[in-house]
């Protein structure tokens, strides 16, 4: 019996881009980010690693977005315009997931989430 937790399945909100994803953070654990990108998109995210995000359809509705030190790579459908998911600055190994992509999960109900000070980065040290 495996201690992993079940596939989740994410979606934009038209439906173009749909992935498959195994979290590694529990729902609880969800963070937001206060850096100058994420604070213009405050989604609660949690974690998954990199091999446990599969795009199961729309990887051609995918948009990247990335700035400053191109590390982060922040993926948008191109139709609807929803964030879903970025490759971490803090950590490359691992994506954070938008919590409101996620099947049958309503952010509001964990609230509060709390806020990771990105405006201090540890790599802009």
């Amino acid at each position: 019996m495996s201690d992993r937790p079940d596939p989740r399945t994410a979606t934009c909100h038209c439906g173009a881009v749909e992935l498959r994803v195994t979290l590694s953070d529990r729902l609880e654990d969800a963070r937001r980010c206060d850096c100058s990108y994420c604070r213009r998109r405050p989604a609660p995210v949690v974690s998954a690693k990199l091999a446990d995000l599969t795009v199961v359809r729309g990887a051609d509705h995918l948009t990247l977005y990335q700035w400053g030190t191109h590390t982060a790579e922040h993926h948008f459908c191109s139709v609807c315009g929803i964030y879903m998911y970025h490759r971490r600055r803090s950590d490359p190994t691992e994506y954070g997931i938008n919590m409101g992509t996620l099947e049958g999960v309503n952010p509001a109900e964990y609230e509060p989430v709390p806020w990771n000070d990105g405006v201090n980065h540890p790599s802009d040290r």
